[in-house]
């Protein structure tokens, strides 16, 4: 006797557990349907980067194969979502020729966006005797004399999405702003004492 009711309280016991499983995960999968439909109804749109201008202290061959780098650039974002607000954290800036990083990341601060928000970054980018390849200093040499350089300024970190309370994972952002320095007509800079500066408003490429 004591057998069989031992027996019918285990298996009350497992029927129980077997629906409050059952019930914590239809309430997971209809918050994650409810979450789902939102993101698809909201449908978020990535950040619009533009580089706004540079200012252009030394791009030199300083040394055999050792460049040097200083510039200022301003670099704007906008949050074009109405619903939806963007958290930007771990930024690092810095500037590219050819495929070749030279100068030190720069870190931009941790901020908030909200819904259709523009920020404004202007951060120095420097690289001090940067060592570069054999083929990087002819390339410069060459670009400097044609009198038109390409170096691309790029931004790297991670982004959030804010829907009314709720706040997604990271997502990875990378930001390639093409900055075409020249020194001929028609984008000839603007001597500012030592420093040229270049006027651009030149959309950058997004990849969240």
């Amino acid at each position: 006797m004591c057998v069989k009711k031992c027996g019918h309280y285990e298996t009350k016991r497992e029927r129980l557990c077997r629906r409050i499983v059952s019930a914590l995960l239809a309430i997971t999968i209809i918050m994650l349907i409810i979450i789902f439909l939102v993101w698809i109804i909201l449908r978020p749109t990535k950040p619009r980067f533009i580089l706004q201008d540079a200012t252009l202290y030394s791009l030199n061959i300083s040394g055999p194969n050792v460049l040097t780098t200083s510039l200022q650039v301003s670099v704007s974002s906008r949050n074009p979502n109405e619903r939806i607000g963007i958290y930007y954290e771990k930024l690092d800036i810095y500037a590219s020729y050819r495929n070749q990083q030279i100068t030190l990341p720069t870190a931009i601060p941790n901020s908030y966006q909200g819904h259709e928000e523009i920020t404004v970054w202007s951060p120095f980018l420097n690289g001090e005797s940067v060592p570069v390849s054999l083929y990087l200093s002819i390339a410069l040499g060459q670009d400097q004399n044609t009198g038109h350089v390409l170096v691309n300024i790029k931004i790297q970190g991670n982004v959030k999405w804010k829907v009314g309370s709720w706040v997604s994972g990271n997502y990875r952002m990378d930001v390639n702003c093409p900055a075409f320095i020249s020194s001929g007509e028609p984008n000839k800079g603007i001597e500012i004492g030592p420093a040229t500066k270049y006027q651009f408003v030149q959309d950058c490429h997004v990849d969240v």
